[in-house]
């Protein structure tokens, strides 16, 4: 970071004067380049597009009264050095010199080296500040490049450089990336296992920017963070409340905790969207219905709730912590750990305001999944009293002695980007982002004579906010909802494909959306999920307004061929391979006709309904059905042969990745509609190549889908 930036918006330059040019001379001599882009926009704007500037050198006559106009936005951090007449530094000091890191520098410049000197050391305290203290750690033990002998085997790189296989792989990564996997052994580094040195530094430094009491680094992702915090709240023959749009890591708690589980049963709509969970089931009187209905069940210690759904619906978490009565409260954070950053999410995450008096909060978050960090980086914050080292043993349980820096450093970089001024105008701009693409593909609705896409949202989004779900409004589809209770987050966009209304009425003609997402993929363009006639895509902090006009462009694109009927092998050249007798003669209106028909042959929305609606019964936990397993006291049957049998494994398709059947549970009559849904999710598999669902907990066989049941005692 060695890039100054000269800033002025006059015809007739200070940085073209005789004035200047001995100290830009003294600062290249140091190594700076000096650069002068043109300033179209605004500086804030201009700022955000060199986000590599080490300073910027400004003329204090034309920018002075923008830079302290625009210092709420700014990154507070990074040095300005105004160049001015003499006397104008006192004029003008900043109302609030928190917000903005201004040195003046008077013209003429009587000694050109000390001036340039002071730059310097700005530029390079800045430098040190910048980075948050773990990763300045690392980066300093990479530059040291040390003679180890201690683990990581291939001694920072050097074991790859002795082998073609491995010199391909080094330098596809480049020296950096090996050089920070380093260990443990390394002292200067402290513990992440023991919370020392600068891993408790960083972990510190998380609490803050979450509001957390505490923070912890998961390197292995969310499942194993909310198996931390299941472990740490649950003991042996406990009650467990579990949101059953739980992640499947909270399924594999239940597997491995001998506890009980109660089920919150949360909405859907005729989309297969996953709604909340309605505020009647926080009651102590629902709960104490559930408990009724199980002989061996108590009070439950431990709740589950996750906090946003998988399609973007947050809670109003400061009404669920104040009035659930369970004093362990845990929300699954995995899709939302932006929260914190934005007003529009005021009391919509676990940690927002202080602690809830008797009740501990847990939150788990996926750095990776919506912030700047590497895959598996995560974290566990608390909230509230808690046991230290119970909680500190749990953790260890479940992390690895030898994790990986580069995850840490992430995780700690993706926190430490999000406070100050450019955090909070990073998550800024997604949400504008998000806001513009909402609004440009409503108006191509509504423009077009035919048939185009549209957003999933609000009629009216005028103004950029976490929508209700109000009760009685049809857009959204969900039946009976509770108001101000759930809210859509707008970074979170479900485009809705032609063949389906909010009720869930089918018509004559539809596009279900597996088909347009294939074609997107097919020209660049990856879905985060794809349900019957929905699509979602996430508008995290990496999408920029290239990568908007692009997905914009790829929709009108399938607009185009659609109209047009191309031919599957044109439109979908990897579809057509994957069997190309049978989509030699087909075009994508043909493809499309074809898959909305079996959906409305099967009557899909209602299917989706009861699916999820009626449960299996219980008959032994999850925990007991898993043993059972591990003693081999199972058997495969055909999926088809499911009514009657007990599920040895939790089933579950995806999308949308909640289970349908957990372990232990009986599909009966009852609940046949379960069923019902897996069967058509294989038919469809069947009768079109490619369209296939995956289904955690069934078999491909050469003769159709199988799955593992307890043998009957």
């Amino acid at each position: 970071m060695n890039v100054l930036l000269l800033l002025d918006r006059a015809s007739d330059s200070i940085f073209d004067s005789p004035e200047t040019a001995e100290l830009f001379e003294e600062l290249e001599n140091k190594g700076y380049r000096l650069q002068r882009p043109e300033l179209e926009g605004s500086l804030v704007d201009m700022l955000e597009q060199r986000p590599e500037a080490a300073g910027a050198i400004i003329d204090w006559d034309t920018m002075g009264g923008e830079l302290y106009a625009s210092m709420g936005e700014l990154n507070e951090r990074l040095p300005f050095f105004a160049l001015t007449s003499p006397g104008a530094a006192k004029e003008l000091q900043p109302p609030d010199k928190d917000k903005l890191t201004l040195a003046f520098v008077p013209l003429p410049c009587r000694n050109a080296e000390r001036t340039a000197a002071k730059i310097d050391r700005a530029v390079r305290r800045y430098f040190e500040l910048l980075l948050p203290p773990f990763t300045r750690a690392l980066f300093k033990f990479a530059d040291a490049k040390k003679n180890t002998f201690c683990t990581t085997g291939h001694l920072l790189g050097s074991a790859f450089r002795h082998h073609a296989m491995g010199w391909a792989y080094y330098k596809f990564y480049g020296a950096n990336a090996f050089r920070a996997d380093t260990s443990v052994s390394v002292p200067d580094m402290g513990s992440l296992l023991e919370h020392t040195g600068v891993h408790k530094d960083a972990e510190e430094l998380i609490a803050r920017a979450f509001n957390a009491d505490r923070s912890y680094i998961v390197t292995n992702g969310t499942s194993t963070a909310n198996k931390i915090v299941g472990m740490y709240c649950v003991s042996q023959g406990d009650t467990v409340l579990i949101d059953r749009n739980c992640h499947k890591s909270m399924t594999h708690l239940l597997m491995m905790c001998d506890v009980v589980p109660i089920y919150l049963l949360p909405t859907r709509n005729a989309y297969g969207m996953i709604g909340g969970i309605p505020a009647d089931e926080f009651t102590s009187e629902a709960i104490h219905y559930k408990l009724s209905q199980r002989d061996d069940a108590t009070w439950p210690t431990y709740a589950v709730i996750s906090d946003s759904t998988y399609d973007g619906l947050l809670y109003d978490c400061s009404w669920i912590k104040a009035n659930l009565p369970v004093k362990k409260i845990h929300f699954d954070s995995a899709w939302s750990p932006y929260a914190p950053f934005n007003q529009i999410y005021e009391n919509k995450f676990g940690m927002c305001g202080e602690a809830t008096a008797g009740k501990t909060i847990f939150e788990t978050q996926s750095a990776h999944k919506m912030l700047a960090s590497f895959a598996q980086a995560s974290y566990v914050h608390v909230k509230g009293e808690y046991d230290a080292s119970v909680l500190d043993e749990v953790y260890m349980m479940h992390t690895t002695t030898s994790a990986n820096y580069p995850i840490v450093a992430s995780a700690e970089t993706g926190a430490a980007m999000m406070t100050g001024n450019q955090g909070r105008r990073l998550l800024q701009n997604s949400i504008d982002r998000a806001m513009t693409f909402r609004r440009e593909l409503a108006r191509l609705h509504d423009e077009c004579s035919t048939w185009f896409f549209k957003c999933w949202q609000p009629d009216d989004i005028s103004e950029t906010k976490c929508w209700p779900i109000s009760r009685g409004e049809r857009w959204h589809g969900f039946l009976g909802a509770d108001e101000d209770f759930n809210y859509l987050d707008p970074i979170r966009v479900s485009v809705l494909t032609p063949g389906m209304d909010p009720t869930g009425q089918l018509m004559e003609e539809g596009i279900p959306a597996a088909v347009v997402s294939r074609y997107l993929n097919n020209h660049g363009v990856v879905t985060e999920k794809t349900g019957p006639y929905h699509m979602l895509f996430l508008f995290a902090l990496g999408v920029d307004e290239l990568r908007t006009k692009a997905l914009l462009r790829a929709l009108q694109d399938f607009k185009r061929d659609y109209d047009n009927d191309v031919p599957i092998r044109e439109a979908m050249p990897d579809l057509f391979k994957l069997d190309p007798v049978f989509y030699m003669n087909m075009s994508l209106q043909q493809l499309t006709r074809g898959l909305h028909r079996v959906m409305r042959k099967r009557d899909l929305p209602k299917l989706m309904y009861h699916a999820y609606d009626d449960l299996p019964e219980m008959e032994y936990t999850p925990y007991q059905a898993f043993q059972k397993n591990l003693r081999g006291e199972t058997h495969e049957v055909p999926l088809a042969e499911l009514l009657g049998q007990v599920s040895a494994d939790m089933i579950l398709p995806y999308p949308p990745g909640v289970p349908l059947v957990m372990p232990g549970e009986k599909v009966t009559e009852k609940s046949a509609a379960v069923l019902d849904y897996l069967n058509m999710l294989c038919e469809t598999g069947e009768l079109f190549p490619g369209f296939d669902t995956e289904i955690h907990g069934a078999y491909r066989r050469k003769d159709g889908y199988y799955v593992k049941v307890l043998d009957e005692e």
